[in-house]
């Protein structure tokens, strides 16, 4: 398939909106866009300066992240009338580049199952607030099942014990990362104080509350800060909705693909009305991540995806980003 319509500065302005709106560990925004106008091939590449060391020091959660900004190109590119191609890992020669996107032109008569997902795209943030505890009906669920299978990866929905299972080790996974000094002063660097001008990090009031009850393991951004600054505890819900993801394999295209299943089920969640929020914490363990996985052979679990019905939460910014014409250099 090849690309026959020209892409337009307003195509891409439309493109990259919509990619950038992905979710990313930290909010890191760590990627890169370039553009071939000749063929119409996005080329997304990891920016290296945007890792993490010691929560990320496999770059596993970047890959999970630009993932989701790739799907979030596809979606973007469906809705405007093209064929979204993806290659992962395209050129071995080029390690940061992570995957290219060919704006072809569609076959007729084939609906493309990612445009109806566009309007989702604006609206999805991470809401850390307390949910309501009403109970995501299956059909829901189900659905966000298959939008991570569509992507290549599985999501599995524990019942109540094996929730709180998880639950304790994404609890293990926090008070390691709040008993660590460099961890601690890792998270912090990338919360943002109200009136700071910068596009990346987790403003203030995006933070969100800790839980009361101790039973939702929040990721603690604010460390020692002034008792002033820190936002009030309230009661989180008491019987939580989290789903697992994970895929068989852990190759750097395993994460790629499973960034892009989080950020379809993120998108299904929200279309149907529903709040969402990532539990990360046990996966920076290696101990704790194996055991997340448990006796189940080859399956490589990536996060958890917390869900259901609550406020919005604060909003996280987005950098302004403008391609660069191919080639894309360091």
């Amino acid at each position: 398939m090849q690309q026959s319509r020209p892409v337009d500065a307003t195509a891409v302005e439309a493109l990259l909106t919509a990619a950038v709106a992905a979710p990313s560990i930290h909010n890191t925004q760590p990627w890169r866009f370039g553009l071939d106008a000749a063929t119409g091939t996005v080329e997304v590449r990891a920016d290296r300066r945007r890792i993490l060391p010691l929560a990320d020091p496999h770059a596993r959660a970047q890959y999970l992240s630009v993932g989701a900004a790739v799907l979030n190109l596809r979606v973007a590119a469906a809705h405007g009338g093209w064929d979204p191609v993806v290659r992962l890992l395209p050129d071995p020669h080029q390690p940061d580049l992570l995957a290219t996107v060919l704006l072809s032109d569609p076959i007729a008569g084939v609906p493309s199952g990612l445009a109806s997902l566009h309007e989702a795209v604006g609206r999805r943030h991470t809401s850390r607030m307390p949910f309501t505890g009403r109970p995501v009906p299956d059909g829901i669920v189900a659905e966000m099942v298959g939008a991570a299978r569509a992507e290549g990866a599985h999501l599995d929905v524990p019942d109540i014990p094996g929730t709180r299972r998880l639950l304790r080790l994404t609890g293990a996974g926090e008070a390691r990362n709040r008993a660590h000094p460099g961890r601690t002063a890792e998270s912090r660097a990338w919360v943002t104080a109200p009136g700071t001008d910068t596009p990346y990090g987790v403003p203030l009031a995006a933070v969100g509350p800790r839980d009361s009850g101790g039973r939702m393991p929040m990721r603690d951004f604010t460390g020692p800060l002034p008792p002033g600054l820190v936002p009030p505890a309230l009661r989180f819900e008491r019987h939580a909705q989290v789903a697992l993801l994970w895929t068989p394999r852990d190759r750097r295209e395993d994460w790629l693909r499973a960034g892009q299943a989080m950020e379809r089920t993120l998108l299904v969640a929200t279309a149907h009305g529903l709040r969402t929020s990532i539990l990360h914490q046990a996966m920076e363990w290696p101990d704790l991540r194996a055991a997340v996985a448990g006796t189940r052979r080859r399956r490589s679990p990536h996060l958890l995806i917390r869900f259901g019905y609550g406020p919005e939460g604060g909003r996280t910014p987005r950098a302004s980003l403008t391609p660069r014409a191919r080639p894309v250099a360091d």
